[in-house]
């Protein structure tokens, strides 16, 4: 994972507390979570905001490895 961080954070509880059910984890991993699927949502809003801007010269079959030979 690389270098970390110790952090303090003012959250309200009940947001903390609902998160942490819905994970089944504790604090830590709950936050680790929550801020990978912050990350991924933002890549795939500039991934979608791409849509138009390139060209792909293979088509998903070779992309797939489906191309018959």
């Amino acid at each position: 994972m690389g270098e970390t961080r110790k952090i303090t954070a003012i959250l309200p509880a009940e947001l903390v507390d609902s998160a942490m059910e819905a994970s089944g984890t504790g604090l830590t991993e709950t936050i680790r979570e929550a801020l990978r699927d912050y990350n991924h949502r933002a890549a795939s809003r500039r991934i979608l905001g791409m849509r138009g801007k390139l060209t792909f010269e293979m088509g998903w079959r070779a992309l797939r490895g489906k191309d018959e030979a």
